[in-house]
């Protein structure tokens, strides 16, 4: 199986549908596992991520056929840095005891999503014009 740009911005536009619909309707359920208490600021915050996620769902769903090109390298690129980010922060908050082993979960997808849409990027080089 080859890995394509398509099949990962596909992967990562349903991810992020699915977060989009738990962070809104679901918060406590996700916060849950991570070992988090629900309180409504930290619904406020999710509700609003909610929104985040949505938007980039359709963004990557929308160019699953862009072929390579510098915009294509800056939406994978840009994502792939927000999820080091994100998986960095999950193990920084479970080592520091703000959270618990659930959110182990999230930085490994975290983690595979950047590095994919990465080694995506890495083999398929831009085409002039």
């Amino acid at each position: 199986m080859t890995l394509s740009f398509r099949a990962i911005a596909i992967c990562a536009s349903v991810i992020c549908w699915v977060l989009a619909v738990i962070w809104l309707f679901a918060p406590d359920w996700l916060l849950d596992i991570w070992g988090i208490g629900y309180t409504y600021p930290i619904g406020l915050v999710a509700r609003r991520s909610a929104a985040l996620f949505l938007g980039v769902g359709i963004m990557f769903y929308l160019a699953r056929d862009a072929q390579p090109s510098g915009s294509r390298t800056a939406s994978s690129v840009g994502l792939a840095v927000a999820c080091l980010a994100l998986a960095a922060l999950g193990v920084f908050e479970l080592t520091t005891g703000h959270a618990g082993p659930g959110i182990l979960s999230a930085v490994v997808v975290e983690f595979g999503l950047a590095v994919l849409f990465l080694y995506v990027e890495r083999r398929q080089p831009r085409t002039a014009g």
